[in-house]
């Protein structure tokens, strides 16, 4: 199996996934299979990107860890933050 083949296999498979598994499609998912792979092939390569030079190790800071990136879905709000509650006060008696 040539490595195109391979390519245009494994994009024929999640077509298929992505569609709920549909029996019968096999050639439509084959032939849009295909045209991506051809697609992916003609596309130039990207250039390596230059790193960027290195910061002062002492004025660096670190930063605090970013909050986890949820994939929106349509037509759903996105949960608020909650705040923190407070401390209940110890009743007299």
């Amino acid at each position: 199996m040539s490595v195109d083949e391979k390519r245009i296999r494994e994009f024929a498979y999640q077509i298929w996934e992505s569609e709920g598994k549909p029996a019968g499609q096999e050639d439509r998912h084959w032939d849009m299979a295909r045209k991506l792979a051809e697609a992916e092939a003609l596309a130039p390569k990207a250039a390596p990107r230059k790193r960027a030079p290195a910061k002062d190790k002492v004025a660096a800071q670190p930063k605090a860890p970013a909050e986890p990136k949820v994939a929106a879905l349509p037509g759903v709000k996105p949960a608020a933050a909650k705040k923190p509650r407070a401390v209940k006060k110890p009743t007299a008696g």
